[in-house]
């Protein structure tokens, strides 16, 4: 299984680094604004939203929803998993793995919703990722200590039939992609 999960990484990421270098950039910001029209009616006023610094392809949602007012925090690698600080975008400077995270100063939130970047989802809610387990430990955390909503950020044709799933992988509530929004729980309420 993790030779499986490592080749379907390795493969997703080339893809949806050519799917994205291949748009035109108004196609682009246009799929993205789309995406955000998904997530946003599920926030309510004064929520806060972990978000993540988009890269090697990734929806890059965070400008839409920082235009409606809604606080943004972004991960930070830690020996625990992540931790979500408000910052402004622009502030962001590389960390671990290479990856735009928020400076140390600035004191970690509790987020009420988690977008999460993904490479592969189905419809069953599994995810996978780029394979450190970060989102996986860090969701677990949350949900143990609160309600918290999870909602992948993707591109429509990251759904694949079935992902194989390790027994430490945590299941996303959601996915919001340019065209629609899948919601995995079995009670399907809308909002975080």
């Amino acid at each position: 299984m993790t030779r499986d999960r490592s080749r379907l990484r390795r493969e997703a990421r080339l893809a949806r680094q050519a799917f994205a270098s291949a748009l035109a950039p108004a196609v682009r910001r246009g799929l993205e604004a789309a995406i955000a029209r998904q997530v946003l009616p599920l926030i309510p006023q004064a929520a806060v939203v972990a978000g993540y610094a988009a890269q090697d392809g990734e929806p890059d949602v965070v400008p839409w929803l920082a235009r409606r007012g809604v606080t943004i925090a972004f991960p930070r690698v830690g020996s625990q998993g992540l931790s979500f600080h408000p910052c402004p975008p622009e502030a962001l400077a590389p960390g671990a793995f290479g990856i735009l995270e928020p400076p140390a100063h600035l004191g970690p939130v509790a987020p009420d919703l988690v977008l999460a970047p993904l490479l592969l989802f189905d419809r069953a809610g599994r995810r996978l990722g780029r394979g450190a387990g970060l989102y996986d430990r860090t969701l677990h955390a949350l949900r143990a200590r609160g309600t918290v909503r999870v909602i992948g950020i993707a591109w429509d044709w990251q759904e694949v039939a079935e992902l194989p799933q390790a027994s430490w992988d945590e299941r996303l509530d959601a996915v919001a992609t340019p065209t629609r929004f899948l919601d995995f729980r079995s009670d399907a309420r809308p909002g975080p």
